[in-house]
């Protein structure tokens, strides 16, 4: 498998509303997307574009949300994950679990409209990584 640019870094917040106000007056961030739910996941997201990459805020959306768990543990919110570009989730799935990784659940549709899958931390050296489908791959 061959990983391809980082696409982007998930910030899990409390409020998005707060966590753009510092991205655009601290940092001049001056590309911000327009929050959208996507319940599938239990989130609510909101995309900062930077030079190179994206930000992908993480807001929670019900209590049974996965970011709900990380604000329990860290309530000013931080690091979530960083996501990389693949040509075909499907494939890196099934080479990842052949080389032993634990991949948590099956391809599903991220907040970009395409396949996603997340590799466990445990076996990322301690992050927790998304791979996501290269839009117009397929």
């Amino acid at each position: 498998m061959m990983f391809g640019r980082l696409n982007h870094v998930g910030i899990a917040t409390p409020s998005i509303e707060a966590a753009v106000a510092l991205y655009r007056d601290r940092l001049g961030a001056t590309a911000i997307g327009i929050p959208f739910d996507l319940p599938a996941q239990g989130v609510r997201v909101c995309f900062v574009d930077t030079p190179n990459s994206q930000i992908e805020l993480l807001e929670p959306l019900g209590d049974d949300s996965p970011i709900r768990r990380f604000l329990a543990k860290n309530p000013f919110g931080g690091q979530h994950h960083i996501c990389f570009e693949v040509p075909d989730v499907v494939a890196a799935k099934e080479e990842l679990e052949a080389g032993g990784a634990t991949v948590l659940g099956d391809p599903r549709i991220g907040a970009h409209g395409t396949l996603v899958i997340f590799v466990h931390p445990k076996d990322m050296g301690g992050v927790l990584v998304e791979l996501m489908e290269t839009p117009g791959a397929h």
